[in-house]
Parts: structure tokens; C-alpha cells; sequence
């Protein structure tokens, strides 16, 4: 049986990982270019002349125009963290390198710090990893269906009613060949015209051809100005039919991975940022060796996300 060039590609080891990033002169460095890749250029009045001052923990650059000083981490994910930059990048390296996921308490356990700290950053990671593929669309053909986060509660009420169960959509697109590309998965208020609009328009692309089973609110697609076709399932299921394998594929990979990682989580108000990481993840699938580097990136051009807002279900999901 031939090797499958995803599951087999090399990665990025941890010798050579600790080599690129294992001192903070290294971090600081490597944060500094992924945050100002053309060079520092002043957060306020664009300009590009500056003094670095010395003292302090972190790298301060004064802008000679304005006068603006501004902090190596200040205005990204990092700002106002008490952590080493290795830490952080250590932390980088194990969120994207885990094929399943990492808990918060594996990642506690691996940097050493405590479990509420673990939490923190991991969450701040996955956050990144959400606000980066919400960048992009999918286009082109696209399978979607209907899924849930968690199961029915005992004594509660079975199937799409439990007050456990969070519905998402969940879509790939295909190459001309059939191939899966890209994904995209989002946490939704309900199977309905109006909420399969609303997604539409953030993950799809204008004209691309969406296949669907016979729910009726993915007509909604159509409102979003995509193209609607209906595989009917007749006496199989959905899962069955051939149209949807792709589809039916990734959901599996979803449901191994956040079982085999997580023990628990609030899916309600922490399920689009677990979603995310997988959908980041799985988009990257052919790049492994730069996943960290391209975590970094997002991490270093998002604003700040205090645990305020990451607890704020409403307003940071």
C-alpha cells in the first residue's frame, strides 16, 4: 500500500524546532518579523524611522515622527503576558502540531505552568486560528450538512431538541477531480433559512455550487447568490450516499479528534473556537512543516484577547 503523503510528511521535529526557537533572543526576533515583515513601521502614523530603547522585557521601538512607543508584543496576542516568548512558542509549536488536538491539561502539563494559564493560551491560540481562516471563502463545488456539538442529556430531550446539542454547518469544497480542498465549520442558531443565509454569506463564495441533502434551509444558499443542488437520500441515509463522502469523511475526523483530545468543554459558548482549530488544521494539512511559523503569524497581527473577552461567549464567538 502506498504512503499517504499527508499522514507521512515530516513535520517539524522538535530538535529542530528547539534549534529556530529555543531562546528568547530567537522568539523575539522571529515575533518581530512576523509582526513587521517589511520592518517596524510606527502603529499610528505608518512611519518607518525609529529608536529602539533599551530596558524593559521586551524590544520598545520609538517612532522619530510621533514619538509613539510601542512594544514588541504590544497590540498582539501576547500583549501584557507575564510568560517568556519561548514559552509561548513552545506552546505554538504543540497546538499546531497535534493531529487531534491538544487539552489544556496536556498543555499544561507539557509547559509546566498552571491549568488556568493552559486554558488561557490555548484558547488565545484558537482564537487566532478562527479570526484567520474567517479571512477566506469557499468556492467553487461545495457538499455541506447539517451537524451537532454534544449528545443528549440524561432525562432530557432526544435528537435535534436536547439542550446539549449545538448546531453547526459544516462544508468542504472539492477540486475539479473530487478532491477536498478547504473547509469550513460554524456554529449556527438553528437549522434555518435565515441562519443558512447569514452563513452563506461569511464562508461562501458568490457562484459556487452547493450539494446538499433535502434539509429545506440550505435553499437559503441561493439567497447568498451560490447555486443549490439536492441529492435526494430516498430509502438511504445521508451519510450512505456517495455525494457525500467527502463531507461525511471530515465529520468523522471531527468526532475522533475532539473526543480523543477533550474531555469536556462548553460547547455553547466554546464550540466555534475548537471547531476553528480543526478547520485550521486540516486546511494546512499539506504545510505541517510551517504550521508553526503561519500560527505565529496570525497570533502576531490579531489585536489583544484579554480572558474577558474569550469568556464573553456573546461577543468573542
Amino acid at each position: 500500500m502506498a504512503m499517504n503523503r499527508i499522514q507521512f510528511q515530516p513535520g517539524l521535529s522538535l530538535p529542530a524546532f528547539q534549534a529556530q526557537f529555543g531562546t528568547e533572543e530567537q522568539c523575539a526576533d522571529a515575533l518581530e518579523a512576523s509582526r513587521w515583515p517589511q520592518g517596524f513601521h510606527c502603529p499610528e502614523c505608518g512611519n518607518a524611522d525609529y529608536y529602539l530603547l533599551k530596558g524593559g522585557k521586551h524590544k520598545t521601538f520609538q517612532c522619530k515622527c510621533c514619538r509613539l512607543q510601542t512594544s514588541l508584543i504590544a497590540g498582539t496576542l501576547f500583549q501584557n503576558t507575564h510568560l517568556a516568548l519561548s514559552i509561548w512558542f513552545l506552546a505554538i509549536y504543540l497546538v499546531s502540531q497535534a493531529k487531534t488536538g491538544l487539552s489544556a491539561l496536556d498543555l499544561k502539563r507539557q509547559l509546566g505552568v498552571s491549568y488556568p494559564t493552559a486554558w488561557l493560551i490555548q484558547q488565545k491560540l484558537m482564537q487566532a486560528m478562527v479570526e484567520r481562516d474567517a479571512q477566506y471563502t469557499l468556492s467553487g463545488d461545495v457538499q455541506v450538512d447539517d451537524a451537532y456539538l454534544g449528545g443528549e442529556l440524561a432525562d432530557g430531550k432526544a435528537g435535534r431538541g436536547s439542550e446539549n446539542k449545538v448546531p453547526f454547518v459544516a462544508a468542504i469544497s472539492l477540486s475539479a477531480e473530487g478532491r477536498p480542498l478547504y473547509i469550513k465549520m460554524a456554529p449556527v442558531p438553528g437549522f434555518t433559512r435565515k441562519a443558512i443565509v447569514d452563513w452563506a454569506n461569511d464562508d461562501l463564495s458568490p457562484g459556487c455550487v452547493v450539494t446538499s441533502d433535502g434539509l429545506g434551509c440550505f435553499a437559503g444558499v441561493t439567497d447568498a447568490g451560490c447555486q443549490h443542488r439536492v441529492v435526494i437520500a430516498g430509502a438511504r441515509k445521508p451519510k450512505d450516499l456517495p455525494e457525500f463522502n467527502w463531507i461525511n469523511t471530515v465529520l468523522g475526523n471531527l468526532k475522533t479528534s475532539l473526543g480523543g483530545a477533550y474531555h469536556a468543554f462548553d460547547f455553547a459558548k466554546y464550540g466555534i473556537r475548537y471547531l476553528g482549530a480543526f478547520v485550521y488544521r486540516f486546511n494546512r494539512r499539506f504545510h505541517l512543516e510551517t504550521l508553526p511559523l503561519r500560527l505565529l503569524v496570525a497570533a502576531a497581527t490579531i489585536r489583544p484577547r484579554p480572558a474577558s473577552w474569550l469568556r464573553q461567549a456573546e461577543e468573542s464567538c
